[in-house]
């Protein structure tokens, strides 16, 4: 490896501190992401169950927040209408979507780095294969003659050229695999957060002050 890493020359390690860094944003996704610390099966039917007679206290609002990321958007529609008892439907289901909002944030989380390594891998891969280009002609004798340069620089500059496209494209071609993988789960949880956060607006809607009316 470290021969192979010689013979590539400098432009190599630009991409070598991103590979690293592509792999761990792969590693953290993957733990970040798992089902488990987002959906907790069940926990829509436990939050109505919860608030059938009333909006539960803080310890309970509490307890479902740090249940998983479902549990931290359901929480927002208990917490609005702990702290504004005259809360209207409009504000409630207002405060779920700024909820779900920044969880969609939070799940995005690293995914445009992990694109931009997807994207910015091969143009270094081709940076490193100009660089050699620019070796292997530099290596020519003054006639323009091959056979009259340098045959150590001529075969440094074709190794630079053809170790640092294909090293461009093992780091991209994973990273853009593993990119739209994490892409399409987003998606998928953000669709199951918004359903689950409107089967509990309907619910907690009853609860509120319609709009401009009193209680």
């Amino acid at each position: 490896m470290l021969s192979i890493i010689q013979a590539a020359g400098w432009p190599i390690w630009p991409l070598i501190i991103a590979s690293i860094v592509a792999l761990a944003l792969i590693i953290e996704r993957f733990v970040s992401l798992k089902t488990s610390r987002i959906l907790t099966p069940g926990v829509v039917d436990e939050a109505i169950k919860a608030s059938q007679r009333g909006v539960p206290g803080p310890d309970t609002v509490n307890q479902l927040a740090q249940h998983s990321v479902m549990g931290e958007v359901l929480a927002a529609g208990w917490r609005a209408l702990n702290a504004n008892p005259r809360c209207s439907p409009e504000e409630m289901r207002a405060a779920l979507e700024a909820a779900g909002r920044s969880a969609a944030h939070k799940l995005e989380r690293y995914l445009p780095a992990l694109g931009t390594i997807a994207s910015a891998a091969p143009l270094l891969g081709l940076l490193g294969t100009v660089i050699g280009m620019i070796e292997i002609f530099g290596s020519q004798a003054p006639t323009g003659a091959l056979s009259g340069g340098n045959p150590a620089q001529l075969a440094h500059g074709i190794s630079v050229a053809l170790y640092n496209t294909a090293f461009g494209l093992i780091v991209a071609i994973p990273a853009l695999i593993f990119w739209r993988y994490f892409r399409a789960r987003v998606d998928g949880y953000v669709l199951a957060l918004e359903l689950a956060a409107e089967r509990f607006a309907r619910h907690l809607e009853p609860m509120c002050h319609p709009a401009g009316g009193a209680r």
